[in-house]
């Protein structure tokens, strides 16, 4: 195939490309702001649609034996891999990421699908020894239901997989609702998985540019029986509150605000390259992107300089060309959010030593600031892009007290020498991931996700299928 033969233009529901609007949106490339496809602008009608396929399609799907199920994700991880430069093109196209980056995404993304695809023959139940001698007791995990998937613009691809791979595992059927900025990732590898085999009504994509009534119908649907959802906390305590009524269960992977720190036996150049790794991938549009980069004053200098000359190696341009590192930033409200954190953070005494300006149509200079504070916006928010504030501290306590203040606890990171310290720091974190001298932490083999406001639920790893299943306890009684 083609990167054109993968670009579609309609939803994908009951095993159709269809739509019931007659408006367009476009889909711009960040790049130039030129239109690469419009898509049909499908809305909340279109959305329960999917819903009542998936409904019907559940009936079907749940009684099919796991063998079977298996099966099917690894006819469909192989069209992903079959496909993947004409995916990775797509990718680019629709978000402005670097092309290598957008081949890693399809890797990491379908190695979900090969994963749970092996984890769908071990969805083992219990028997459990009974509390008198005439019971005996055993457990069955048996899927929820339909499964609405609500996935972001940075990681069109493995967002979904990640989410979907382990609920068409259990026998769940899925809804789809990804990003309006990149559905076209979405819609192609919906089409791969219709071409794998995945009967009428399984996996339902619905694409469309009103995010709020769109998400309200998949939480407010009785015929769904589980949320799970990639996006900021604002929204996820949004959707958890729709959700309320019918007690829906939920996956929330919400934002995050990831310290770095770098003690002061730390290897610096490992740990420059860590920071490299972990701040400026896809320009630091990741929930798990270095977001403050804490360092102990006594290399603090070094660790700048070192920093400052590693930066200056990013080239900055078109995703397609393959020497690129950093890409434009997804959308024009994006900049106007780094402009304000920089002229925030000179304010209140941060001080810009590379980069820092905008550069039409919209990309943003990879920027360090030194001198960072507690009271910039740069320290309490997201920043999601490509910013790198560095802050000094002094001791141990003082650099866990930093990294801990915040409402956010999805990554963090920290390099050091010293084994006992590797104990004590990893404890007293308080983030659902942490890196010890190593910038970049993701694999479908471990368990994903956040503790405090940065959300609910792990996806990925042997864990991962637990949040798309009912334990269901059964009492024999009377066993003579």
């Amino acid at each position: 195939m083609t990167y054109t033969d993968l670009l579609f233009e309609k939803s994908f529901v009951n095993g159709e490309w269809i739509n019931e609007n007659t408006t367009q949106f476009e889909i711009i490339n960040p790049v130039d702001l030129s239109i690469i496809s419009r898509v049909y602008n499908d809305d909340r009608t279109m959305v329960k649609r999917a819903i009542d396929s998936a409904s019907e399609a559940f009936k079907t799907w749940k009684k099919t034996s796991a063998k079977e199920r298996s099966s099917l994700l690894m006819k469909w991880y192989d069209l992903i891999i079959a496909n993947k430069n004409e995916i990775a093109t797509i990718m680019t196209l629709e978000s402005g990421k670097p092309i290598a980056e957008s081949l890693g995404e399809i890797e990491y993304g379908a190695s979900y699908i090969q994963w749970f695809a092996e984890e769908a023959k071990r969805n083992y139940g219990d028997v459990i020894p009974g509390f008198t001698t005439e019971k005996r007791i055993i457990t069955l995990k048996q899927a929820v239901g339909v499964v609405g998937a609500i996935t972001p613009w940075n990681f069109p691809l493995a967002m979904i997989t990640r989410k979907i791979a382990p609920a068409l595992a259990v026998g769940c059927t899925v809804v789809i609702r990804p990003s309006e900025e990149t559905p076209l990732t979405a819609l192609a590898i919906n089409y791969l998985a219709h071409k794998a085999g995945f009967p009428k009504g399984v996996i339902n994509t619905v694409v469309g540019t009103n995010a709020s009534e769109m998400g309200k119908e998949l939480c407010e649907n009785s015929k769904v029986a589980k949320i799970s959802f990639t996006g900021s906390t604002t929204v996820g305590k949004i959707l958890m509150q729709q959700c309320s009524d019918s007690l829906k269960k939920m996956s929330l992977e919400l934002g995050g605000n990831a310290p770095f720190i770098v003690f002061d036996d730390a290897d610096i150049d490992l740990a420059v390259a860590g920071a490299i790794a972990g701040k400026f991938r896809f320009g630091g549009q990741t929930c798990v992107c270095v977001n403050r980069i804490l360092v102990q004053e006594n290399i603090y200098e070094t660790f700048v300089e070192k920093f400052i000359e590693a930066t200056k190696s990013l080239k900055i341009g078109n995703g397609l060309d393959t020497d690129v590192k950093i890409g434009p930033l997804i959308n024009s409200k994006a900049i106007t959010r780094m402009q304000e954190m920089i002229t925030d953070a000179i304010k209140k005494g941060g001080k810009v030593v590379l980069g820092g300006n905008f550069i039409a149509p919209q990309f943003f200079e990879p920027t360090i600031m030194i001198d960072a504070s507690v009271d910039m916006l740069l320290a309490k928010n997201e920043i999601f892009g490509p910013i790198a504030p560095i802050f000094k501290f002094k001791t141990e306590e003082e650099a866990i007290e930093m990294a801990n203040d915040t409402i956010y606890g999805l990554a963090s990171y920290f390099y050091t020498k010293d084994l006992n310290r590797t104990w004590r720091v990893r404890e007293a974190l308080e983030y659902g991931i942490v890196g010890i001298n190593d910038g970049l932490i993701s694999s479908e083999m471990v368990p994903f996700g956040g503790v405090k406001q940065s959300g609910q639920g792990r996806e990925g790893s042997k864990y991962g299928m637990d949040y798309y299943v009912d334990i269901k306890y059964i009492c024999i009684g009377n066993v003579e």
